[in-house]
């Protein structure tokens, strides 16, 4: 019974040790409305993100009823909105003005409970007349400013690669209120070493804050401190530096893989599946390989399942990838700093989560502990799968992320940790610690169990 109550601490810890931070989404205050813009030498374009209900004042609609319904109102009165924001929304230089598409409006509703209104998604393009963007010109944004008391506006840089600005959600730029309603905009110097050091700051966060890529590593890491022996049974790994050696091969093989695909599809040479398959595949991935922990059916070849569902962890790491039109050079530095992004998270991840895996290793809870570790994030997995396939909510997200919010995640793997090495202690003084396996299987280089 102490055995078993034993094991379930451990694999609690491990599986709250393995996992990485989602991010969690910004909200709007609903009284505001949101200009984000994507900058690039030759384009300039963005969206705006309005209130609603503010809409729905100005323009005496309604804007009720189901989502479809609801879109359709919208896509009915685009002419009028276009109509006002081409009075409230302006961008220029020198005194003049360059004409502004508005394209079709879309509905974005909040499931966050501090967000107390849903927003309108207006897209809009600038004419630049063939010329060159100019790093300071001039914005003068004021919807709702005189029909709705209390309103204001807020511009942020969404993308400027050549600025070292890339995705950016949340860091606002200028605001705009009653008093100041016209600003000249300085998105300052550009330079190669902010393009780079922005895309690899994009590609940490992008494996920080996403959840499903991570997950397909730390379930390749559980068994890497073991040996799939010939007598077809787990055994404690030999030492510390073969054990690293043998999880450094597989994350290497996932590595090159997604590396494949993320590039080609950067370089528009590599189509896309839609996002629905990609995203479905790689959730799938998680819960074949948290499977094969169970049951190793490619007990040599398990760095083919790292390299072959890497290749679709690449399609989903193009999503990283914008529209900006930006030359060539700019994009292939962009790549290359992702990538290295990508990596150094990915290699913090395995260097954080190791050491405590491989203290456990040798404890009679370990294997039990991995395989419930392995259930749990094979359940996770087929959830995330469900919902994705299905277009269903089975609130999976909202059950794993409350429990592995940066930085509480770190803090809890060096708890783990601690915690490993104290049931490490404690079972080595009881003289209950598992013989190592000293003779490797004889196996390829890509060993079992890795």
């Amino acid at each position: 019974m102490k055995s078993r109550l034993g094991a379930l601490f451990i694999a609690v810890l491990m599986g709250l040790g393995v996992l990485w931070a989602p991010s969690a989404a910004s909200a709007h205050s609903g009284f505001s409305t949101y200009l984000y813009l994507d900058v690039s030498p030759a384009a300039l374009g963005g969206r705006l993100e309005i209130p609603i209900r503010d809409l729905a004042v100005i323009l005496d609609e309604s804007f009720d009823g189901s989502e479809a319904e609801v879109a359709a109102q919208l896509e009915a009165a685009s002419g009028r909105i276009a109509a006002y924001l081409a009075q409230h929304v302006a961008l220029g230089q020198d005194g003049q003005t360059w004409p502004l598409t508005f394209e079709t409006p879309t509905l974005f509703f909040s499931d966050l409970p501090e967000q107390d209104s849903n927003y309108v998604i207006v897209p809009l393009v600038a004419d630049l007349g063939g010329a060159d963007l100019p790093r300071r010109f001039d914005v003068m944004l004021d919807p709702f400013f005189d029909e709705i008391p209390g309103r204001d506006a807020l511009l942020l840089i969404a993308n400027d690669y050549e600025g070292g600005v890339i995705e950016n959600g949340h860091e606002i730029l200028m605001a705009f209120t009653g008093d100041v309603r016209t600003q000249e905009l300085d998105l300052g110097s550009t330079s190669w070493t902010k393009t780079f050091g922005a895309s690899v700051k994009l590609g940490v966060n992008h494996i920080r804050y996403g959840p499903d890529h991570v997950l397909f590593v730390c379930v390749l890491l559980l068994p890497a401190v073991l040996v799939f022996t010939t007598a077809a049974s787990w055994k404690p790994a030999p030492e510390f530096r073969s054990a690293l050696w043998r999880v450094a091969k597989v994350v290497t093989m996932f590595t090159v893989a997604h590396t494949i695909t993320f590039s080609l599809a950067a370089l528009d040479i590599l189509p896309l599946p839609p996002d629905r398959v990609t995203e479905s595949i790689i959730a799938a991935s998680i819960g074949l390989a948290a499977l094969h922990n169970l049951k190793p059916v490619a007990v040599n070849r398990v760095w083919m399942i790292a390299f072959v569902f890497g290749l679709f962890h690449g399609m989903g790491f193009a999503g990283l990838v914008g529209g900006l039109e930006v030359g060539r050079g700019t994009q292939l530095l962009s790549l290359l700093g992702r990538n290295i992004g990508i990596e150094l998270a990915q290699t913090a991840i395995v260097l954080a989560v190791f050491p405590g895996l491989y203290l456990l290793r040798r404890t009679r809870y370990y294997k039990t502990a991995m395989y419930l570790g392995s259930v749990a994030l094979a359940i996770i997995s087929f959830g995330w799968l469900i919902e994705r396939l299905f277009e269903v909510d089975l609130s999976v997200s909202r059950f794993v992320d409350p429990l592995v919010v940066w930085p509480r995640s770190f803090v809890l793997i060096v708890i783990g940790t601690v915690a490993a090495a104290g049931v490490y202690a404690v079972e080595q003084r009881a003289g209950r610690l598992l013989a190592a396996h000293r003779t490797e299987p004889e196996t390829p280089a890509f060993s079992a169990g890795v």
